[in-house]
């Protein structure tokens, strides 16, 4: 019988795409791929090693998964993705339930590695991390309707706080072309929502051909049949260019969201960071956004308690939240990295501090999206149909506003009719609860 194996991949969705292109090696090797780790004979853990509640996930993930192996009911643990990447010694070390740990750059070898690990070996392969290939065949773990697509891998921004430069390597774009071609594959088989991902999507192509080239691939992702939706993830906002916004402007298809992580606005923070602008540049450049895209969703995540963080830095913050009242925001308490310019700077933040002012900016954009959710009662919006929710007994889905699995969700009744996973539906908006709005079908389309 062949091999059974099932992968946990944790932590962002450029991780799950790296994921999706083992499994379609594993299977194109004769593997039989399982969804559910606990029935495999080899359980892949495909690692997060962001932050220390990322790294905690993972570590706990695999040590789940040891007791499995105690128990007899799985064979052997592979450990992948970033951790594996980052802290190759620490996990052999620290975690001897692991059978293998497998960097980057051998993702393609993980046929091999499985095999040497039913033979009794422990093996290790850390290749240079260009060797992660940039696109190749998936097995998607998304619905149909949506699929994300990498269009670059790594990073040279060196952002004091973020270690994904030591653990992806340099910026790389894909070639346009494959992009294209694998986005109109997707739409043959089902694809309604396309995802543009990155460490940094709004930087695709200077390196590949001299300049920005993200308004160019919209354009041809644009034409392609069958695709309704093509969003934009992680996007810098030193590389947000008039071009850029003119084309999300014209382009029909490209939803009228831009994530925009920002992580601060005091100018000493953010020089501090070893980031760009201030808050009079920032807001200026937020303006234009919205100016040029009318109607356009707003999302940032920001970093509170980096070293040095004053109360006039939060406040300042703060003051710039209630000001621009973002659609969508996420926070994080700064997570001190091993290997960053931030984990060595002095006046580091009590870890009470960091969270406190964490939950302040958090309690605040939430009552700023409330406001904004009563603002929706009485309007009718596009929603894409995810499923049936048997508790609430209604349908749910998702607006142009919310991005897969970190945003929010659209509940709403469709009395007689039966929208599947994946249809499009006007919804008119009758109520919200938690910032999740509640409707009613006005048309299935």
């Amino acid at each position: 019988m062949a091999i059974t194996v099932g992968m946990v991949s944790l932590g962002c969705a450029k991780n799950r795409v790296d994921g999706e292109m083992m499994m379609a090696t594993l299977k194109n090797e004769g593997f039989c791929l399982v969804n559910d780790t606990a029935l495999a004979d080899v359980a892949i853990v495909n690692t997060c090693g962001f932050i220390d509640d990322a790294k905690q996930e993972s570590i706990d993930e695999i040590l789940e998964l040891a007791k499995l192996k105690q128990e007899g009911q799985i064979r052997a643990i592979v450990v992948t993705g970033c951790m594996a990447e980052r802290y190759r010694e620490e996990i052999r070390k620290e975690l001897p339930e692991a059978d293998a740990v497998v960097g980057i750059g051998a993702n393609t070898e993980i046929a091999d590695i499985i095999r040497q690990t039913l033979e009794g070996q422990n093996p290790e392969s850390f290749p240079p991390k260009n060797r992660l290939p940039l696109y190749g065949e998936r097995v998607h773990s998304t619905p149909s309707y949506f699929s994300y697509i990498k269009v670059a891998e790594g990073c040279d921004s060196r952002c004091a706080y973020c270690a994904i430069p030591m653990i992806r390597g340099r910026y790389r774009s894909r070639p346009m072309e494959s992009i294209v071609e694998e986005a109109r594959g997707l739409a043959a088989d089902g694809t309604k929502e396309l995802i543009l991902i990155a460490q940094d999507t709004s930087r695709y192509g200077e390196d590949l051909y001299g300049r920005l080239m993200l308004p160019a691939l919209l354009d041809q992702l644009c034409e392609i049949d069958g695709l309704r939706w093509i969003r934009l993830l992680y996007c810098y906002p030193d590389y947000i260019t008039d071009e850029l916004l003119d084309t999300m402007a014209r382009q029909e298809k490209v939803v009228k969201y831009i994530d925009l992580p920002l992580q601060h606005v005091s100018g000493r923070m953010l020089k501090s960071m070893y980031r760009g602008g201030d808050r009079q540049s920032i807001t200026a450049l937020l303006h234009k956004i919205r100016e040029k895209v009318p109607g356009i969703t707003l999302r940032t995540t920001l970093i509170t308690g980096f070293p040095g963080e004053t109360e006039e830095d939060f406040t300042e913050l703060s003051e710039f939240v209630k000001e621009i009242r973002f659609h969508r925001m996420g926070c994080f308490a700064y997570s001190r990295e091993e290997g960053t310019a931030a984990a060595k700077m002095p006046n580091q933040i009590d870890e009470e501090v960091k969270l406190h002012r964490r939950d302040l900016l958090m309690e605040q954009q939430m009552r700023i999206m409330e406001e904004q959710c009563q603002k929706e009662i009485g309007e009718t919006i596009m929603v894409l149909t995810e499923g049936f929710d048997r508790y609430a007994e209604c349908w749910f889905g998702r607006s142009e506003q919310d991005a897969p699995e970190i945003d929010g969700k659209v509940f709403f009744f469709a009395k007689d009719q039966k929208p599947y996973p994946g249809q499009f539906a006007r919804v008119k908006i009758t109520n919200f609860i938690e910032c999740d709005l509640i409707g009613e079908v006005e048309e299935l389309l």
